[in-house]
């Protein structure tokens, strides 16, 4: 069932209900008022009937008997009974003669007062002491408002209820339509874009900030982040090509002109020795692609541990010290904490010290192996990393593409390097639970940093 159906019929059965129910109430306690207005109106005339034909002043009484004449509203089918109670009454005899309900009887006997109803009939009694003898003075009336006129509001209420559903069914269908108008215009303009024309976008016509509007920014948004999804994969498939292309274009190049004609052991070793050169490049890409996909799957099975984070960096640094001897790599310890808890992170050695490696590696590299400054600091919650370069900087407008595969800045085409790296380095933070964050002004220099969560540990723990 669609949704807008679903709107319609809880919205009509909810108004229906709230109608029943105060249609119900309002027969109930009209009800139940008849009832007790009757009751009353038969008392009012038990005690007119027994002061009249009890009083012994013949005028007060004649008096009396004229004005319910007059002023009281004759009942339907109005009787009145006087019995005189004497010890051959019985009640069987007494019900039989006078078709007055058993039950009725004997509670006006036993208690001096009743009242009963027995179909649309109303009865209502006392049992006067009028001398030495005793009398029952009964009013029987049929009750001429539940006959008629609850019987007229129940078939009203009834009617009105049919009627109201209809109308509210109609009204439901209709808003409920209306509501979804701009829904439906939503799925049908989203049915016309596909992978020819992504580039199109939902109009928002709306002038109010509504829900509506909210969803077609958001999908407008999504659109935009699927079409810079497209073009990511484009340029990756276009640098993987151009970088895997390459050296596989040497391999076959070198191997052909090899075969060319019989050279000698010199030729054969350097041509064997520029093959191995482009295959073991090759080996390298093909080994960091599939690094890169590793960590980027959230999925993979990775042992995290507690580590001190400065630690990390020294290890890196002497790591390439080793490969690099030239490098000005300057660890900072001004903003380092005192607290060595403030350095602990969960994580995973051999990930962090690539990251590292690749950020360092990048810095060195890009500045001709200017000095690089690395700033520790940390707060309550996370430790943060600090890389500083004075190198050839990234221009403005490709710092959006930094971390697509393959890219590579216009001004880095004198360096070596693939375009693998800093992709690498976010999967690895990210799997961290980290942020990265770069900022760049082209031959200015680069500045990235690295926020890890800290471990939190409990006031009361005694680490050693």
């Amino acid at each position: 069932m669609k949704t807008q159906t679903k709107i319609a019929l809880l919205l009509g059965i909810l108004c229906i209900s709230i109608v029943i129910l105060f249609s119900t109430i309002i027969y109930y306690f009209l009800n139940n008022y008849s009832y007790v207005d009757f009751y009353k109106r038969l008392e009012t005339r038990v005690r007119i009937s027994a002061k009249y034909n009890f009083n012994s002043d013949t005028l007060d009484a004649a008096y009396l008997k004229s004005i319910k004449n007059q002023h009281l509203e004759k009942l339907e089918k109005e009787k009145e009974y006087i019995i005189k109670i004497t010890p051959e009454l019985t009640l069987d005899s007494l019900s039989k003669k006078h078709k007055l309900p058993k039950t009725f009887l004997e509670t006006l006997l036993k208690e001096g007062k009743a009242q009963e109803k027995e179909g649309s009939f109303f009865f209502a009694g006392s049992k006067i002491q009028n001398g030495p003898n005793q009398h029952l003075v009964i009013v029987s009336a049929e009750n001429y408002y539940v006959t008629h006129h609850l019987i007229f509001l129940r078939n009203m209420l009834f009617g009105s209820i049919v009627l109201l559903v209809l109308i509210v069914l109609s009204l439901s269908v209709y808003f409920s339509k209306h509501i979804f108008k701009p829904i439906k215009e939503i799925t049908d303009n989203v049915k016309q874009i596909s992978t020819e024309n992504i580039h199109l976008r939902l109009e928002n016509n709306s002038v109010n900030n509504n829900e509506i509007s909210e969803l077609i920014n958001t999908f407008n948004d999504l659109l935009s982040r699927i079409e810079t999804a497209f073009e990511t994969q484009k340029n990756f498939i276009s640098n993987a090509s151009h970088e895997l292309g390459t050296p596989l274009t040497t391999i076959i190049g070198e191997a052909d002109v090899a075969l060319l004609k019989v050279r000698t052991p010199q030729e054969y070793e350097q041509s064997l020795n520029s093959i191995l050169q482009q295959a073991e490049r090759l080996d390298q890409i093909t080994k960091s692609l599939l690094f890169l996909a590793q960590t980027g799957y959230k999925g993979k099975t990775i042992v995290f541990e507690m580590l001190r984070i400065d630690e990390i960096i020294w290890e890196t640094k002497g790591l390439i010290d080793k490969l690099n001897p030239d490098n000005k790599i300057f660890v900072d310890l001004n903003l380092l904490p005192e607290d060595p808890k403030k350095l602990k992170v969960k994580g995973n050695k051999q990930l962090l010290h690539l990251a590292f490696a690749n950020l360092l590696n990048n810095a060195c590299k890009y500045s001709n192996n200017s000095p690089v400054t690395v700033h520790i600091a940390s707060s309550n919650t996370q430790v943060v990393i600090i890389i500083e370069d004075l190198g050839i900087g990234i221009p403005e407008a490709e710092m959006a593409y930094i971390y697509d595969p393959f890219f590579r800045a216009s001004n880095t085409k004198l360096y070596e390097g693939y375009g693998i790296g800093l992709p690498l380095t976010r999967n690895v933070i990210n799997l961290h639970k980290g942020e990265l964050l770069v900022s760049s002004a082209l031959n200015a220099g680069t500045k990235v940093q690295i926020k890890l969560p800290l471990i939190q540990f409990p006031p009361t723990t005694a680490y050693p």
